[in-house]
C-alpha cells in the first residue's frame, strides 16, 4: 500500500496528547519507571493510564489489560512489549484511537535482517491504522512549552527554551541536554528518532520550522533517511530564518563512487555531506557541546546583518585570545568607525587605547558605566555584526548575590542598548549554574556563552550561514537542461574527448591512428615531441598498464606505437578491445587540474575539483558541490582549494584566468546533468591551464549500466 505523507499536521496531532497510555508497564523496567513519573511530575497522572494485563498494579497504581478496556481516548501510547508483540500494541492503542506511538521497544532493524523484516511489518502495521509512529528504539520526546515530558529521561527540561534539539540515539541524548541546561542553552522541544522507520530527523526539522517557540534547532545524527525529505526541511528552515546545526557522525572515508574514475575516490561520503550541507544551509559542527553553542547563538541572533565581530572585554588577555581564535575560524574583526571610537574614547581612561577587541580597562571596574559605554557603541558600529562581551559569571550555586552584578547590570545595559544582537561571553567553558543565571536575569543580560572559543566558532559558523542562506534554494530552481541522447556502449577516450569537446570544453590537438606509420606521420604534423596513448574503452587508467609514453619523437613513434599496443595486450588488460593509439603534442607548465562529476546513491550528482592531474589522489585537494552548480559557484570551488593560490599566480607565475576556467567547470557540470539519468562518472583529468590556455589532456566517461 502507499504510505501516506508524514506532514507537520499529521505530526501536530500525534504531539499534542492530552491522554497517555504506557503498553508494557512495569515496576522492573526502568523506561517505564522515568516515563510515568515524568508524566505525573508534569500534572498528567489522572490521564495516564497503565496497561499490563499481568499485573493488576504497576508504579503503585492500578493497571488495565488494554487500551480499549480503559474506557475513554488514549491519544498517544508508549510501546514497552517485547519487539514480536509490538504490531498488536499498535493496534490495541489505534483501537483506543491514539494518533502517535512511541515504541521504545528494541529488536528491530538494528538486530539485522529478522528484525529488519519485522520492522517493516510494524510500519505496514502503523500505515493500516493510520498511526504516526515514532521509532522503534526511541526513548521520546519533550515539548517543553506544552508541559509533555513523553520521554524515559530523567530530568527532562522544563524551563522553555527557543532550540529544539533531535537525536537519533536516546543514550546520547541524555548528555546532550545536560550539557545544554549546563551550558545556558534552553531547550523549547528533545526528541529521539531512534531507527526512524516512519518519522525521520527530515520530518521533525519540518515541523518545528513552524512552531514559533522554536529559533534553531540542533540534530545529532549519524545517517540522514529519507534524503529528499531533509533536504526540503533543511530549505525551509533556512529561508525561515532557523539554523540548522548538525553533528553528523561518521566522518571516516566508508565508499568510493566510482572504481573506475579518480573523482570517486576523491569525494567520500563525508565530503559529499559536507557539500550537500553547504547547499541546504546546514551548519555541521564536531562536538556536542558545539552543536548546542552554536545552535543557542543562532537562535538567540537569527540570520547576522553583518559579518565583521565586535569584542569588548575586562582583560587585555582575552582580548589577544579571541583575535588569534578569530584568525583561525576566519572571523572578520573590523576596524571601528571614527564615530565609534570618539563615543568610546570621551569615556575611556587616557591610558586606554579604543580598537577592536576592545579592552576597556580595569576603569570599568571603578565605574561600570564604561563598560556599558563600550558595549553599545560596539554592538551600533556598522562594520559589526554580533558582539561578545567577555566578563566572569559566579561558579557554582552559592545563593549569594555576585560580586561583580555592577559590571553585569552594564554589560546587560550595553547589550540591550545595541542595534547588533550580543553575548556575554566567559573565559573559560563553565556551568551557568542558578546564581549566574540569577544574576544575568537581575542585569538584563539576554544570552551567555561559556569560554572564548566556543563564543567565536559559534559566531564564525553563524556568520557564515547567514551570507549563505539568502543563496538557499537558487542554485537548485528549475533550469533548462537539453538531455543528450547517447550510446550507452562505453566509451574510449576518443569518444569522451568527442564528448566534452561538444558540451564546450576545449581539448588538445590529437590525431587517432593505427598504424606505426600513421604515428610517425602524426608526430612529423605536430612538428615537436607528442604524448601517445592507447586507445580502449576498456582500459580506464592506461599509465598503470604503460600504455601511455610520452615525450616522443618522430624516429621512435613506430617504436612506441608497437610498445604501447605490446602493453595493452597483456593478462592485466583483461582481454580489452584496442582502437589504435592517439597522438596529441606535449604541453608542459601550467598546472593541472582535475573536474569530474560522480554520482551519490542518495544525493545524484556530485561536481568536483582538485588539484594535481596525475597526482589528485595524492594532493587531495578537492573542492565538492551537487549539480547544479553556476558559474559563480564553480569559481567559488576552485577558489576553495587550498592551492589556490597556484592559480592566481605565485613566484612569477602566470595567473590563470580564472572566468574561463570557472566556464569549463560549469560546462563540465552542464555535459553531466545531459546525460542524466545514465550517467555515472565524468572526468577530465587532466585539464591543463596556463594562463588563459585551458586544455583538456584526457577524458572518461563512465555509464551506469557499464557497472
Amino acid at each position: 500500500m502507499e504510505s501516506t505523507p508524514i506532514t507537520p499536521e499529521r505530526l501536530r496531532v500525534a504531539f499534542t496528547p492530552e491522554s497517555f497510555a504506557i503498553i508494557g508497564a512495569s515496576d522492573k523496567s526502568n523506561f517505564s519507571r522515568l516515563v510515568h513519573a515524568n508524566l505525573v511530575a508534569a500534572g498528567h497522572e489522572a490521564r495516564t493510564f497503565l496497561i499490563n494485563p499481568r499485573s493488576p498494579e504497576v508504579h503503585g497504581r492500578e493497571t488495565h489489560p488494554t487500551c480499549a478496556s480503559v474506557g475513554m481516548s488514549i491519544d498517544l501510547a508508549f510501546v514497552m512489549v517485547p519487539a514480536s508483540a509490538a504490531a498488536q500494541a499498535l493496534r490495541d492503542a489505534a483501537g483506543a484511537g491514539a494518533k502517535g506511538v512511541l515504541v521504545l521497544s528494541s529488536g528491530f532493524a538494528e538486530t539485522g535482517t529478522q528484525g529488519q523484516q519485522r520492522q517493516r511489518e510494524l510500519c505496514t502495521v502503523a500505515e493500516e491504522l493510520g498511526v504516526v509512529l515514532i521509532g522503534p528504539n526511541v526513548l521520546g520526546y519533550v515539548d517543553v512549552a506544552a508541559g509533555i515530558p513523553a520521554m524515559a529521561l530523567a530530568n527532562p527540561p522544563q524551563k522553555p527554551g527557543n532550540v529544539a534539539l533531535i537525536s537519533q540515539s536516546g543514550a546520547s541524548c541524555a548528555a546532550m541536554k545536560d550539557f545544554a541546561a549546563l551550558s545556558g542553552v534552553g531547550l523549547s522541544h528533545v526528541f529521539t528518532v531512534g531507527n526512524e522507520a516512519m518519522v525521520t530527523v527530515g520530518h521533525l526539522i519540518d515541523y518545528l520550522v513552524e512552531d514559533d517557540q522554536v529559533e534553531a534547532i540542533a540534530v545529532f545524527m549519524e545517517g540522514i533517511r529519507q534524503p529528499e525529505v531533509f533536504a526540503s526541511a533543511a530549505r525551509r528552515a533556512a529561508k525561515a530564518g532557523k539554523a540548522v546545526v548538525v553533528l553528523k557522525a561518521g566522518k571516516s572515508e566508508l565508499a568510493a563512487r566510482s572504481a573506475t574514475a579518480h573523482t570517486g575516490a576523491l569525494v567520500g561520503d563525508n565530503r559529499v555531506v559536507d557539500a550537500v550541507f553547504a547547499r541546504l544551509g546546514v551548519i555541521r559542527v564536531d562536538t556536542v557541546e558545539d552543536m548546542l553553542v552554536t545552535a543557542g547563538f543562532a537562535a538567540h541572533t537569527g540570520p547576522l546583518e553583518r559579518t565583521g565581530l565586535g569584542i569588548v572585554s575586562i582583560s587585555g588577555g582575552a582580548c589577544d585570545i579571541i583575535a588569534d581564535l578569530a584568525h583561525d575560524a576566519g572571523v572578520r574583526i573590523p576596524e571601528l568607525a571614527e564615530g565609534t571610537v570618539r563615543e568610546i574614547a570621551a569615556a575611556m581612561p587616557s591610558y586606554g587605547h579604543v580598537q577592536n577587541p576592545l579592552d576597556v580597562t580595569g576603569a570599568a571596574i571603578i565605574d561600570p558605566r564604561l563598560f556599558r559605554t563600550a558595549v553599545a557603541a560596539v554592538g551600533n558600529d556598522p562594520e559589526v555584526g554580533a558582539v561578545l562581551v567577555v566578563n566572569s559569571l559566579p561558579l557554582g550555586d552559592t545563593g549569594e548575590d555576585f560580586y561583580g552584578q555592577s559590571l553585569v547590570d552594564a554589560i546587560g545595559a550595553g547589550l540591550n542598548g545595541s542595534k547588533a544582537p550580543g553575548s556575554y561571553l566567559t573565559q573559560v567553558t563553565q556551568p551557568i549554574g542558578a546564581t549566574a543565571r540569577k544574576s544575568m536575569g537581575r542585569g538584563g543580560v539576554p544570552h551567555v556563552i561559556p569560554g572564548l572559543r566556543l563564543g567565536v566558532d559559534a559566531f564564525a559558523r553563524v556568520a557564515h550561514w547567514s551570507q549563505r542562506r539568502a543563496r538557499i534554494g537558487e542554485t537548485d530552481e528549475a533550469h533548462d537542461v537539453v538531455t543528450r541522447t547517447a550510446d550507452s556502449a562505453s566509451l574510449s577516450e576518443v569518444g569522451a574527448r568527442n564528448l566534452v569537446e561538444s558540451a564546450g570544453v576545449p581539448v588538445v590537438p590529437a590525431v587517432h591512428v593505427h598504424s606505426a606509420t600513421a604515428a610517425a606521420e602524426a608526430v612529423r604534423q605536430f612538428g615537436c615531441p607528442v604524448a601517445m596513448k592507447i586507445v580502449s574503452a576498456d582500459i580506464a587508467h592506461k599509465s598503470d598498464l604503460g600504455c601511455v609514453r610520452l615525450g616522443v619523437t618522430e624516429a621512435d613513434a613506430d617504436r612506441v606505437y608497437s610498445e604501447i599496443l605490446a602493453a595493452a595486450a597483456q593478462p592485466a588488460a583483461n582481454g580489452a578491445i584496442l582502437d589504435g593509439v592517439l597522438v596529441s603534442p606535449m604541453r608542459s607548465g601550467g598546472i593541472e587540474l582535475l573536474v569530474g562529476v560522480t554520482r551519490d546513491q542518495d544525493w545524484g550528482l556530485m561536481l568536483a575539483v582538485a588539484l594535481g592531474g596525475v597526482l589528485v589522489e595524492v594532493l587531495d585537494d578537492v573542492a565538492l558541490a551537487p549539480l547544479p552548480v553556476t558559474k559563480d559557484e564553480a569559481r567559488s570551488l576552485l577558489e576553495s582549494l587550498r592551492g589556490a593560490a597556484l592559480l592566481h599566480g605565485v613566484r612569477g607565475g602566470t595567473p590563470v584566468d580564472l572566468d574561463a576556467l570557472a566556464e569549463v567547470v560549469h560546462s563540465v557540470g552542464c555535459l553531466a546533468e545531459e546525460l542524466e539519468p545514465n550517467l555515472d562518472s565524468l572526468e577530465v583529468n587532466p585539464l591543463r591551464v596556463d594562463g588563459s590556455t585551458i586544455e583538456a589532456l584526457d577524458a572518461l566517461v563512465v555509464w551506469r549500466d557499464a557497472n
